[in-house]
C-alpha cells in the first residue's frame, strides 16, 4: 500500500508543481526583469509621498514594494539599505507580514477557487489597517534598528543577461517549490492512506468549528498556516478536489491564511533587525482568528437568512 501511495504522491506533486508552475515562471521572470527598468523606481517614487501618512519616510517605499512584488527577502535587502527606526521597521514587517509576494500568492490562491478581489483586500486592507493603529498607538520604538550588512547584488548589463538572469531566477523558484511540494504531496498521500488524516481532523475539530470551518478544512488549514500559501497551496488545491472541501470553508480558512501563514519564517527573518518579533507573531495571530470569526459568523448567519427566506416563500 506505501507504494501505491508514494506513485500516487509524486504524480500529484508533480502535477501541482506544472499547475503552480505556470504561474511562479512569468510573474518571477517578469518582476525580476522589471527590476533593471525604470518601472519599479517609477511604482516606488510614485507612492512615496503616501509613506508619511502611515508614520514612513518615503524611501520605506523601497522594502514595500520590494516585498509586495518580490518576497521579504528582497525586502529585508531593502531595509537595510535605509537608515530607519525601531517602529519604522517594526510597521514595514508588520505591513509585510500582511501583504507580501502579492502576484504569487494570489495567483496560487486562485488556484483553490478563492476570488482575487477577497485575496487583495483582506491583505491589502489589513496592511494599512496594521500601520496607521501601530504609528498611533506605539509612542516609542526611537531607537536606530538593528541589521547585519547584506553584499549588494552584482551589476547585470545587457538585455540577453537581464532576461537570462530572469529565467534562472523564475526556475530556481520553480525547483524550490518542487522540493517542498512533491516530498510533501507523498507524506500526505501516505497519511491520508493510513487514516492518519481522519484522526489529525478530529483532533482539530473544535477549533475549526470555532472559526467556522467544518474539520475537512484541517489540512489545508495548517499546511498554509506552518508553510504559507506558495508552498503550502498543493496541499489546499488537492484538499479543495479530494476531500470536498466547500468553497466557503476554503474562503474562509484563506482569509485567516491571508492575514497569518508561514508563521514560524515570516516571523523569525525579522530577528535580525532588532524589532520585538513576539508582538508581531502576536498581532498576526489575533487578527487572523478575530477576522475569520467575524467574517464566518455574518457569512453563516446570512445562509441562515436566507434558507429561512426560502422556505417561507415556499
Amino acid at each position: 500500500m506505501i507504494v501505491d501511495s508514494v506513485k500516487k504522491g509524486l504524480l500529484s506533486g508533480l502535477n501541482t508543481t506544472w499547475s503552480l508552475g505556470k504561474v511562479i515562471f512569468p510573474v518571477t521572470l517578469i518582476v525580476t526583469v522589471l527590476q533593471y527598468t525604470p518601472v519599479l523606481p517609477f511604482i516606488i517614487n510614485l507612492i512615496a509621498p503616501l509613506m508619511n501618512l502611515i508614520g514612513l519616510p518615503g524611501d520605506a517605499a523601497i522594502p514595500l514594494v520590494l516585498g509586495n512584488f518580490l518576497n521579504l527577502y528582497a525586502a529585508i535587502a531593502g531595509i537595510l539599505t535605509l537608515d530607519l527606526t525601531v517602529k519604522e521597521v517594526f510597521i514595514i514587517a508588520m505591513m509585510l507580514s500582511f501583504s507580501h509576494n502579492l502576484l504569487i500568492e494570489s495567483g496560487v490562491a486562485m488556484k483553490t477557487g478563492v476570488k482575487l478581489w477577497v485575496i487583495l483586500t483582506v491583505r491589502i486592507g489589513l496592511a494599512l489597517l496594521s500601520a496607521v493603529v501601530i504609528n498611533f498607538v506605539w509612542q516609542g520604538g526611537s531607537e536606530m534598528a538593528q541589521g547585519t550588512a547584506i553584499g549588494e547584488a552584482a551589476e547585470i548589463n545587457g538585455t540577453g543577461a537581464i532576461i537570462l538572469h530572469g529565467v534562472i531566477q523564475a526556475l530556481s523558484g520553480i525547483g524550490q517549490l518542487a522540493v517542498i511540494v512533491i516530498p510533501l504531496m507523498v507524506a500526505v498521500q501516505i497519511m491520508k492512506d493510513l487514516k492518519w488524516l481522519e484522526a489529525f481532523s478530529k483532533t482539530l475539530a473544535p477549533f475549526m468549528k470555532v472559526l467556522g470551518m467544518k474539520p475537512n478544512a484541517s489540512m489545508p488549514f495548517v499546511t498554509g498556516l506552518t508553510l504559507g500559501l506558495a508552498y503550502g497551496a498543493g496541499v489546499m488545491i488537492q484538499a479543495a478536489k479530494e476531500d470536498n472541501v466547500s468553497k466557503k470553508d476554503m474562503t474562509i480558512a484563506f482569509i485567516f491564511l491571508v492575514a497569518c501563514h508561514a508563521v514560524v519564517e515570516d516571523t523569525l527573518i525579522f530577528i535580525p533587525l532588532g524589532i520585538p518579533v513576539l508582538p508581531l507573531l502576536l498581532i498576526r495571530l489575533l487578527t487572523a482568528i478575530v477576522l475569520t470569526m467575524v467574517v464566518a459568523y455574518i457569512w453563516n448567519r446570512t445562509d441562515r437568512v436566507q434558507r429561512k427566506e426560502a422556505v417561507y416563500e415556499q
